[in-house]
């Protein structure tokens, strides 16, 4: 995949991360999740004006060093490590934009708003799915862009595994 001048791996990455997954690929945190996050970071992204390569890369590793499906609140500090020490592999980011990534991954948890517009957007994403466990999001944890995105969100994560949207899972 190519966004302006950056190209990746999209393949092998995906490859290299469900290969050291330690949580069920069918959970909550799996696969289903990471194209959720994906299609919502890409939506929000484009009308925000965000780093479409670092929203994507989020989408795809930031749940990726889960330990369980619960309480595991060192994953993304965990993730964030493994995205950087997959640079130069499947994708290849300037430093300023790495380690945008590794903030986005390491705080995607925290609850919290950031100014900057890929960071937010990466946050927002993951928000944007909370309905797979139970969970309607709020437009107080989302951007005023991402929250125009709730209803289809929700929807699109109370359905979970059903891929009513062939386009959403293909990566």
């Amino acid at each position: 995949m190519t966004y302006g001048s950056f190209e990746f791996d999209r393949r092998g990455l995906l490859d290299c991360i469900i290969g050291q997954f330690r949580v069920s690929l069918d959970g909550f945190h799996g696969p289903n999740h990471w194209a959720r996050v994906r299609h919502h970071a890409l939506e929000v992204g484009r009308v925000v004006g965000a780093d479409l390569a670092v929203v994507e890369l989020f989408a795809l590793l930031h749940d990726s060093q889960r330990r369980n499906e619960d309480d595991d609140p060192l994953h993304g500090a965990r993730a964030a490590v493994y995205a950087v020490s997959l640079q130069g592999g499947y994708f290849v980011l300037e430093a300023a934009r790495l380690e945008q990534l590794a903030f986005a991954i390491r705080h995607h948890s925290d609850g919290k708003r950031h100014k900057d517009p890929t960071i937010q957007t990466c946050w927002d994403a993951d928000r944007l799915d909370l309905g797979r466990v139970g969970i309607q999001p709020s437009a107080r944890y989302l951007s005023v862009e991402a929250a125009g995105f709730i209803d289809e969100a929700y929807r699109w994560s109370l359905a979970s595994g059903e891929r009513e949207d062939p386009e959403l899972f293909e990566f």
